[in-house]
């Protein structure tokens, strides 16, 4: 959420500048920008660690309230209607932004509806269950974009002519621009499971050290499936293939390691507050820079750039200006976070 506030500013387009081609800056930069379609960028695992983390705190919380007393039933209960509001602040973001009402689901909010309820509803079963049931959405996907026979949509793996271009004319919101699909709700469901089930095992009775060693092991598995059968099934985030699935949950699964090595094993806890102060109010920070929270604070920040770093040239100001406007949403999520101020649904 940290990283996604602070591309709200503009910082991440500045760093590929024309001026900076050729320069490590630069080959950083291209890295904080999607794949174009075949392939995979840093940016790319950015949702996958978000439905990944969803999964985990949804189970972490799940049985605080089973401690506290609270009834399967009425947490069932209120995941349907955090889910039903998910949905809707999706859609709406969308419709805001774009000034007219569209069925545009693509949105992460929106994503994460269908994620985080499919995820509650079988967070009872055991783990081979789960495990199961994460890869038969992801044969589900799998199959549908191999064997779907309309003509003009029956090309799985050609940017606007594929299975998922075909649900979202249905539901008048097909994403022109980016090719992103509403159905990687499904296939992307698996990294909200396969949280949930690292909560699980980070909640077990295993020690640290074999807690750490299956998620390597698991991590490690799903990076040889993934970029393994990539010549037979393309590393495409944009509609979620399979193997993007397993490749980017291997990334997840290996920075939940390490992670867990350096906080819990190691107990080297000094500056998370630059996390934690983002991540407690994450979906307010999200709808706050969605909404132009991020405009404001550009509008902010610029004339102190202006004033400091106007003698190095505009993309500097500009550079210095989303670097004013990160640290001062991160400063409000930060007071937000002293004062106890916590916005959920």
């Amino acid at each position: 959420m940290l990283l996604l506030m602070i591309e709200s500013t503009g910082l991440y387009y500045y760093l590929i500048s024309p001026q900076l081609q050729g320069t490590l800056i630069y080959a950083i930069g291209k890295n904080f920008h999607h794949h174009p379609w075949h392939g995979l960028n840093f940016w790319d695992l950015i949702q996958p660690f978000f439905m990944f983390i969803v999964g985990v705190s949804m189970y972490l919380s799940y049985q605080n309230r089973l401690k506290k007393g609270d009834s399967y039933e009425a947490i069932r209960k209120h995941i349907l209607i955090r889910s039903l509001l998910l949905l809707f602040l999706g859609w709406w973001l969308y419709c805001m932004s774009h000034g007219r009402i569209s069925f545009y689901f693509q949105n992460v909010l929106a994503q994460l509806a269908v994620t985080t309820l499919i995820s509650f509803l079988i967070i009872r079963k055991p783990v081979l269950t789960q495990i199961i049931i994460s890869i038969a959405l992801l044969g589900i996907s799998e199959l549908l974009y191999r064997t779907f026979w309309i003509d003009g949509y029956n090309q799985p793996f050609v940017a606007g002519r594929n299975f998922g271009t075909w649900v979202d004319t249905l539901i008048n919101g097909v994403d022109k621009d980016g090719f992103w699909a509403s159905f990687n709700a499904i296939p992307t469901t698996a990294h909200t499971i396969w949280g949930v089930l690292a909560a699980k095992l980070l909640m077990g009775s295993k020690s640290q050290k074999r807690k750490l060693l299956v998620l390597v092991i698991a991590g490690i598995a799903c990076l040889l499936i993934g970029y393994g059968l990539d010549p037979v099934t393309p590393i495409i985030k944009r509609i979620a293939t399979s193997t993007f699935v397993f490749t980017s949950g291997g990334w997840t699964l290996l920075m939940l390691a390490f992670s867990f090595w350096v906080i819990d094993i190691l107990q080297v806890r000094r500056g998370l507050i630059i996390f934690s102060a983002v991540g407690m109010n994450s979906l307010f920070i999200y709808l706050f820079f969605s909404v132009g929270g991020n405009t404001i604070c550009n509008q902010i920040g610029l004339p102190f750039s202006k004033l400091v770093f106007s003698w190095a040239g505009e993309l500097t100001v500009y550079i210095f200006a989303s670097l004013i406007a990160a640290f001062l949403m991160w400063y409000l999520c930060y007071w937000m976070y002293k004062q106890r101020i916590f916005i959920k649904i």
